[in-house]
C-alpha cells in the first residue's frame, strides 16, 4: 500500500480540506517524510524543559516554547527513555494503552525514568495531531497524547466522518478553541520544526518503525510489553548512565 508523496507547504491545506492519506505502512511513511523534509526548500507533570542529556531540538523556532522538551519523571532519574511515535500508530496505541500504564506507577513515578515524547509522524495525521498536542498547554500533553490512543479509532480510522473534524473535536475536550485549532494546523514553523526533529532523530537513531524506544541514547527493542520496557531499564542500567551523565 502507498500514497502519493507529499509536498509539505501544501500539506495543511490539504489538512484543512480533510485530505488525509492513511494505510501507509510504516517505514515507507517515515521515508517519505524524511525525504520531503530533506529536499523541500527552508521555510522563512508533563513537563516542559530540557534535561541536558537528549539531543538538541535544533528545528524549533527560536525560542518556541512549543517545541521544548516534553517529558514525565524525574529530570535526573537515572534512565532517559525516548519514546518515537506516531499518533496514528496502532503499536504505538497499543503499547500505550496496554503497558504504559504499568511503566508509569512502577518506574516513571518511583524516580527510575525520565520518559521522553519523541515526535515521529507517519502520515500528514498524525502530524496534524501532534501540531495540535504541541500547542496545547505542556500540562495537557500527555493527558491529550493518552486520549488520542485511546480514541485512535474514532479520530484516525473513522470511516464516517472528517478525521480532522474528529480532532478539532478531541482537542475542544482538551480545552483548544476553533480558532486555536485551526491556527495549530496553519503554523508552518511548528510543522517544519517537528518534521525537522523526526529528520535529526531518524538519522541518529536509524528508526525504521514506531514506536521506537531509545534508553540512555541506545535504541532497544522491540518493546511491546511492560516486562520488554523493564528489562530494557535494567539492562541500561546496567550499561551505565547517558551521556554526559557521570
Amino acid at each position: 500500500m502507498g500514497s502519493r508523496p507529499f509536498n509539505r507547504r501544501s500539506m495543511l491545506g490539504g489538512l484543512l480540506a480533510g485530505g488525509v492519506a492513511s494505510g501507509l505502512s510504516r517505514a515507507a511513511s517515515a521515508q517519505r517524510l524524511v525525504a520531503a523534509e530533506a529536499n523541500a526548500p527552508a521555510a522563512g507533570t508533563a513537563t516542559a524543559g530540557t534535561t541536558g542529556r537528549n539531543p538538541p531540538q535544533q528545528g524549533a523556532p527560536s525560542g518556541d516554547p512549543r517545541m521544548a522538551e516534553r517529558a514525565l519523571g524525574r529530570p535526573d532519574a537515572p534512565v532517559v527513555v525516548q519514546e518515537w511515535f506516531s499518533l496514528t500508530c496502532t503499536h504505538c496505541a497499543h503499547f500505550a494503552l496496554t503497558a504504559f500504564p504499568e511503566v508509569k506507577r512502577t518506574l516513571i513515578d518511583t524516580g527510575r525514568v525520565r520518559y521522553v515524547f519523541r515526535d515521529f509522524p507517519l502520515d500528514r495525521l498524525a502530524l496534524a495531531a501532534a501540531m495540535v498536542a504541541r500547542t496545547l498547554p505542556p500540562d495537557r500533553y500527555a493527558p491529550f497524547v493518552d486520549t488520542l490512543f485511546a480514541t485512535q479509532d474514532r479520530w484516525a480510522f473513522v470511516r464516517d466522518a472528517d478525521p480532522i473534524d474528529r480532532l478539532r473535536h478531541e482537542a475542544a475536550l482538551a480545552g483548544m478553541d476553533d480558532a486555536s485549532f485551526r491556527r495549530a494546523l496553519d503554523d508552518q514553523a511548528l510543522q517544519d520544526a517537528i518534521l525537522r526533529e523526526q529528520t535529526e532523530g531518524d538519522g541518529r537513531f536509524k528508526i525504521e518503525g514506531t514506536p521506537t524506544f531509545v534508553f540512555n541514547d541506545a535504541k532497544r527493542g522491540p518493546i511491546i510489553t511492560a516486562a520488554d520496557f523493564l528489562k530494557a531499564v535494567d539492562d541500561s542500567v546496567h550499561d551505565g548512565p547517558p551521556a554526559g551523565k557521570g
